[in-house]
Protein backbone atom coordinates (compact mmCIF):
# COMPACT_ATOMS: atom_id res chain seq x y z
CA UNK A 1 0.00 0.00 0.00
CA UNK A 2 1.10 3.76 -1.12
CA UNK A 3 2.26 5.19 2.48
CA UNK A 4 5.13 7.65 3.79
CA UNK A 5 4.86 6.28 7.08
CA UNK A 6 6.20 2.79 7.59
CA UNK A 7 4.59 -0.08 8.40
CA UNK A 8 6.05 -2.68 11.59
CA UNK A 9 4.14 -5.04 9.41
CA UNK A 10 1.36 -6.08 12.14
CA UNK A 11 -1.59 -6.90 10.75
CA UNK A 12 -4.81 -4.68 11.07
CA UNK A 13 -6.75 -7.10 12.80
CA UNK A 14 -4.74 -7.88 15.48
CA UNK A 15 -3.39 -4.39 15.47
CA UNK A 16 -7.33 -4.13 16.64
CA UNK A 17 -7.44 -6.38 19.30
CA UNK A 18 -4.41 -5.33 21.33
CA UNK A 19 -5.90 -1.72 21.40
CA UNK A 20 -9.09 -3.61 22.72
CA UNK A 21 -6.52 -5.08 25.31
CA UNK A 22 -4.78 -2.33 26.80
CA UNK A 23 -8.05 -0.31 26.70
CA UNK A 24 -9.60 -2.40 28.97
CA UNK A 25 -6.69 -2.87 30.88
CA UNK A 26 -6.32 0.61 31.18
CA UNK A 27 -10.19 2.17 30.46
CA UNK A 28 -10.36 5.59 30.34
CA UNK A 29 -12.04 7.42 33.07
CA UNK A 30 -14.16 9.54 30.62
CA UNK A 31 -14.53 10.57 26.65
CA UNK A 32 -11.92 13.33 26.94
CA UNK A 33 -9.30 11.09 28.81
CA UNK A 34 -10.17 8.58 25.23
CA UNK A 35 -9.88 11.67 23.15
CA UNK A 36 -7.31 12.80 24.43
CA UNK A 37 -5.39 9.43 24.15
CA UNK A 38 -6.68 9.21 20.50
CA UNK A 39 -5.28 12.20 19.46
CA UNK A 40 -1.76 11.57 21.06
CA UNK A 41 -1.85 8.09 19.51
CA UNK A 42 -2.77 9.30 16.09
CA UNK A 43 -0.56 12.81 15.64
CA UNK A 44 2.32 11.52 17.16
CA UNK A 45 2.67 8.14 14.85
CA UNK A 46 5.80 7.19 13.65
CA UNK A 47 4.28 3.68 12.39
CA UNK A 48 0.85 3.12 10.57
CA UNK A 49 -0.43 0.44 12.99
CA UNK A 50 -0.32 3.36 15.66
CA UNK A 51 -2.49 5.04 13.72
CA UNK A 52 -4.77 2.24 13.20
CA UNK A 53 -4.64 1.41 16.64
CA UNK A 54 -5.80 5.08 17.36
CA UNK A 55 -9.26 4.18 14.93
CA UNK A 56 -9.74 1.17 16.83
CA UNK A 57 -9.93 2.96 20.02
CA UNK A 58 -12.83 5.48 18.75
CA UNK A 59 -14.90 2.28 18.26
CA UNK A 60 -14.79 1.70 22.23
CA UNK A 61 -18.71 1.32 23.55
CA UNK A 62 -17.32 4.73 25.44
CA UNK A 63 -16.68 6.67 21.98
CA UNK A 64 -19.75 4.86 19.80
CA UNK A 65 -22.53 7.31 18.43
CA UNK A 66 -20.70 10.00 20.34
CA UNK A 67 -21.13 13.42 18.68
CA UNK A 68 -18.98 15.60 20.44
CA UNK A 69 -16.24 13.15 18.59
CA UNK A 70 -17.17 14.44 15.14
CA UNK A 71 -14.05 16.77 15.47
CA UNK A 72 -11.77 14.27 15.53
CA UNK A 73 -13.36 12.26 12.71
CA UNK A 74 -12.74 15.00 10.43
CA UNK A 75 -9.34 15.46 11.71
CA UNK A 76 -8.18 12.06 11.36
CA UNK A 77 -9.76 11.60 7.94
CA UNK A 78 -8.23 15.00 6.77
CA UNK A 79 -4.18 14.16 8.08
CA UNK A 80 -4.72 10.19 7.47
CA UNK A 81 -5.60 10.97 4.19
CA UNK A 82 -5.53 7.55 2.57
CA UNK A 83 -8.81 5.26 1.91
CA UNK A 84 -8.08 2.43 4.91
CA UNK A 85 -8.13 5.24 7.24
CA UNK A 86 -11.23 7.02 5.97
CA UNK A 87 -12.94 3.64 5.30
CA UNK A 88 -12.19 2.76 9.25
CA UNK A 89 -13.73 5.96 10.31
CA UNK A 90 -17.01 5.54 8.05
CA UNK A 91 -18.29 2.92 10.69
CA UNK A 92 -18.29 5.64 12.95
CA UNK A 93 -19.90 8.10 11.55
CA UNK A 94 -22.29 5.10 10.53
CA UNK A 95 -22.56 5.18 14.06
CA UNK A 96 -23.20 8.72 14.64
CA UNK A 97 -25.80 8.66 11.99
CA UNK A 98 -28.43 6.47 13.90
CA UNK A 99 -27.89 8.35 17.00
CA UNK A 100 -27.94 12.11 15.89
CA UNK A 101 -29.49 11.69 12.50
CA UNK A 102 -29.97 15.78 11.81
CA UNK A 103 -26.60 16.87 13.00
CA UNK A 104 -24.59 14.52 11.65
CA UNK A 105 -26.36 14.64 7.95
CA UNK A 106 -25.74 18.37 8.12
CA UNK A 107 -22.34 17.57 8.97
CA UNK A 108 -22.05 14.57 6.09
CA UNK A 109 -23.64 17.57 3.56
CA UNK A 110 -20.67 19.94 4.71
CA UNK A 111 -18.01 17.05 3.66
CA UNK A 112 -19.74 16.01 0.33
CA UNK A 113 -18.62 19.95 -1.10
CA UNK A 114 -15.60 19.88 0.72
CA UNK A 115 -12.05 20.86 -1.11
CA UNK A 116 -10.43 17.67 0.75
CA UNK A 117 -11.12 14.59 -1.30
CA UNK A 118 -11.04 12.18 1.93
CA UNK A 119 -13.93 14.37 3.43
CA UNK A 120 -15.80 13.89 0.26
CA UNK A 121 -15.46 10.37 0.12
CA UNK A 122 -16.34 9.77 4.29
CA UNK A 123 -19.85 11.75 3.17
CA UNK A 124 -20.24 9.06 0.36
CA UNK A 125 -19.35 6.18 2.69
CA UNK A 126 -20.63 7.39 5.86
CA UNK A 127 -23.79 4.92 5.63
CA UNK A 128 -21.97 1.84 4.59
CA UNK A 129 -23.59 -1.02 6.82
CA UNK A 130 -26.92 1.00 7.71
CA UNK A 131 -29.00 -1.27 5.55
CA UNK A 132 -32.24 -0.29 5.42
CA UNK A 133 -31.79 2.19 7.62
CA UNK A 134 -29.79 4.32 4.67
CA UNK A 135 -31.56 7.96 4.02
CA UNK A 136 -31.77 7.96 0.18
CA UNK A 137 -31.93 11.37 0.00
CA UNK A 138 -29.19 11.89 2.11
CA UNK A 139 -27.50 9.50 0.11
CA UNK A 140 -28.19 11.50 -3.10
CA UNK A 141 -27.17 15.01 -1.49
CA UNK A 142 -23.72 13.63 -1.20
CA UNK A 143 -23.32 11.59 -4.47
CA UNK A 144 -24.38 14.00 -6.65
CA UNK A 145 -21.93 17.13 -6.37
CA UNK A 146 -18.91 14.23 -6.87
CA UNK A 147 -20.23 12.17 -9.85
CA UNK A 148 -17.94 14.29 -12.07
CA UNK A 149 -14.78 14.08 -10.16
CA UNK A 150 -12.45 12.10 -12.20
CA UNK A 151 -10.63 10.72 -8.91
CA UNK A 152 -10.69 7.18 -8.37
CA UNK A 153 -11.45 6.95 -5.21
CA UNK A 154 -14.94 9.10 -4.79
CA UNK A 155 -16.06 7.33 -8.16
CA UNK A 156 -15.27 3.84 -6.10
CA UNK A 157 -17.11 4.98 -3.00
CA UNK A 158 -19.99 6.29 -5.37
CA UNK A 159 -20.13 2.67 -6.71
CA UNK A 160 -19.69 1.02 -3.34
CA UNK A 161 -22.15 2.60 -1.52
CA UNK A 162 -24.79 2.39 -4.07
CA UNK A 163 -23.67 -1.78 -4.72
CA UNK A 164 -24.38 -1.92 -0.56
CA UNK A 165 -27.20 -0.21 -0.68
CA UNK A 166 -28.68 -2.36 -3.81
CA UNK A 167 -28.48 -4.84 -1.29
CA UNK A 168 -31.62 -3.57 0.32
CA UNK A 169 -33.45 -1.68 -2.73
CA UNK A 170 -31.83 -2.87 -5.91
CA UNK A 171 -35.15 -0.77 -7.77
CA UNK A 172 -34.07 2.31 -6.71
CA UNK A 173 -30.00 1.89 -7.05
CA UNK A 174 -31.34 0.66 -10.55
CA UNK A 175 -33.50 4.32 -11.03
CA UNK A 176 -30.69 6.07 -9.56
CA UNK A 177 -28.16 4.82 -11.59
CA UNK A 178 -30.80 5.40 -15.19
CA UNK A 179 -31.92 8.71 -14.24
CA UNK A 180 -27.72 9.62 -14.48
CA UNK A 181 -26.61 7.40 -16.89
CA UNK A 182 -24.77 10.65 -18.13
CA UNK A 183 -23.31 11.66 -14.90
CA UNK A 184 -22.13 8.85 -13.31
CA UNK A 185 -18.67 7.51 -14.42
CA UNK A 186 -18.42 4.08 -16.35
CA UNK A 187 -16.60 2.49 -12.42
CA UNK A 188 -19.55 4.24 -10.29
CA UNK A 189 -21.80 2.55 -12.65
CA UNK A 190 -20.14 -0.78 -12.78
CA UNK A 191 -20.31 -1.36 -8.85
CA UNK A 192 -23.33 0.12 -8.55
CA UNK A 193 -24.94 -2.57 -10.87
CA UNK A 194 -22.18 -5.77 -9.97
CA UNK A 195 -25.33 -7.48 -8.71
CA UNK A 196 -28.38 -6.25 -9.95
CA UNK A 197 -30.20 -8.66 -11.51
Amino acid sequence: MKSAMPYLGVRVPDVRRLARAAAKAHPPADLDELERAVRELWDHADYREERYAAAGLTGLRLAKGRLELLPLHEHMAVTGAWWDHVDEIAHRIADLHDAHAVETAAVVRRWSRSDDMWLRRLSIISQLGRGDRVDTRLLTEVIEPNMADPEFFIRKAIGWALREYARVDPTWVREFVAAREDELSGLSKREALKHVG
